[in-house]
């Protein structure tokens, strides 16, 4: 993350840590909801990792949806924008969250 000035960037410093329960995983696709908070896959790391992790604005983590196998991205959709998609290694997940996707104009 880092601190726009101008046409420069500074201050460069980590949002996230994606280390959990003693593992870091490399995370992949992100998207944030209209709340402010970002939502990251992550996996190679194996068993109760792999999946979607949830993190306030702040950086805390405040979520994850675990998945049986590595996801690469994901999206909101739906007319609402509250169904997220997660596309992993080889499988298509889809659920109903209690958030909307952001929406950029």
């Amino acid at each position: 993350m880092f601190d726009i000035d101008g046409d420069r960037l500074r201050n460069p410093r980590t949002f996230v840590s994606m280390e959990m329960d003693g593992k870091t995983g490399a995370a992949d696709g992100l998207r944030c909801d209209e709340e402010g908070n970002v939502w990251v896959v992550a996996g190679w790391v194996g068993d109760g990792y792999d999946g979607v992790h949830i993190f306030a604005p702040d950086g805390k983590r405040i979520g994850q949806i675990r998945l049986p196998e590595v996801c690469a991205n994901l999206c909101f959709g739906g007319t609402k924008r509250n169904r997220l998609f997660m596309a992993a290694s080889q499988s298509l997940y889809a659920c109903y969250v209690a958030t909307r996707g952001a929406h950029i104009t």
